[in-house]
């Protein structure tokens, strides 16, 4: 009979342990990025307390991107959990609901009765969190997301400090960021629909995917305030835009209905 040699159990053993311990550092590499998240959102928050308001919208663009990517890692290694996903529901709480409302009401809402920007801002925060309260009731692989998602929301706003940088003083303008801020909050407790780019492929036109990725990278490397400001209206907008053109398209009741033939009498 053949003998095993002694040291190959001993091999067969310390792989084993490698898989298991590679195994676990995969389960928490998204968990890394959601922690990344929440710092750049307490980061947000305490550059706003400073008066560094376009550090502050810069960490909540740094957060979406870490948001992005914990995602996309836990479904691209198969270790999306139970856990994970209430991580990153709460660190989405801080880094788009309340940082980008305490940064809206210090930058912008100065020159306006506190109450209304007061108002304004929880709104903003209350909205998000029950936008982020229904998604995870309707967790799914959907295409659609059903109201503004609440990164694109407080985006928004960091993309407006960016983008004009001194805080709005005179009251016209503290009045149309609280409009802007009332919309973003509406639009994020809707129906109506936005495109979801969770599950975007490069597919048979990678080519020209990885063109327009980028294109946009450029942009926003060499003109990111206004880049980055044309992306959020974009965005923000493009639900209401599909809504507008479907209602326009339906037709009107009765418009299809066939009309009898005529009978001859005879």
């Amino acid at each position: 009979m053949n003998e095993q040699p002694s040291g190959e159990p001993e091999k067969t053993n310390a792989m084993t342990q490698r898989r298991r311990r590679l195994g676990r550092s995969i389960f928490i590499l998204p968990s890394m990025f959601t922690v990344g998240n929440i710092f750049c959102g307490y980061f947000a928050i305490l550059s706003t307390m400073r008066g560094n308001y376009d550090q502050a919208a810069q960490a909540i663009g740094i957060a979406i991107i870490m948001d992005m990517l914990d995602g996309r890692i836990a479904r691209l290694t198969n270790s999306a959990t139970g856990f994970g996903l209430q991580l990153d529901s709460l660190a989405d709480v801080i880094s788009f609901g309340i940082a980008p409302s305490v940064l809206a009401l210090v930058w912008g809402m100065g020159g306006l009765d506190t109450r209304l920007a007061w108002t304004a801002a929880f709104t903003f925060t209350i909205c998000g969190a029950m936008r982020l309260a229904r998604f995870n009731v309707q967790a799914g692989h959907f295409k659609h997301f059903v109201g503004l998602p609440i990164p694109a929301g407080g985006g928004s706003i960091a993309a407006i400090v960016h983008f004009f940088g001194q805080p709005l003083k005179d009251p016209v303008s503290a009045s149309l960021m609280v409009a802007a801020v009332f919309m973003l909050a509406f639009l994020m407790v809707s129906t109506i629909r936005y495109s979801s780019l969770k599950y975007l492929t490069l597919g048979r036109k990678s080519h020209l995917t990885i063109l327009i990725i980028a294109l946009l990278v450029a942009l926003i490397y060499f003109y990111s305030r206004s880049t980055l400001l044309a992306i959020a209206i974009v965005y923000s907008l493009s639900g209401l835009t599909m809504r507008l053109f479907a209602f326009l398209r339906r037709k009107r009741p009765g418009e299809n209905l066939a009309l009898p033939e005529p009978v001859e009498h005879h």
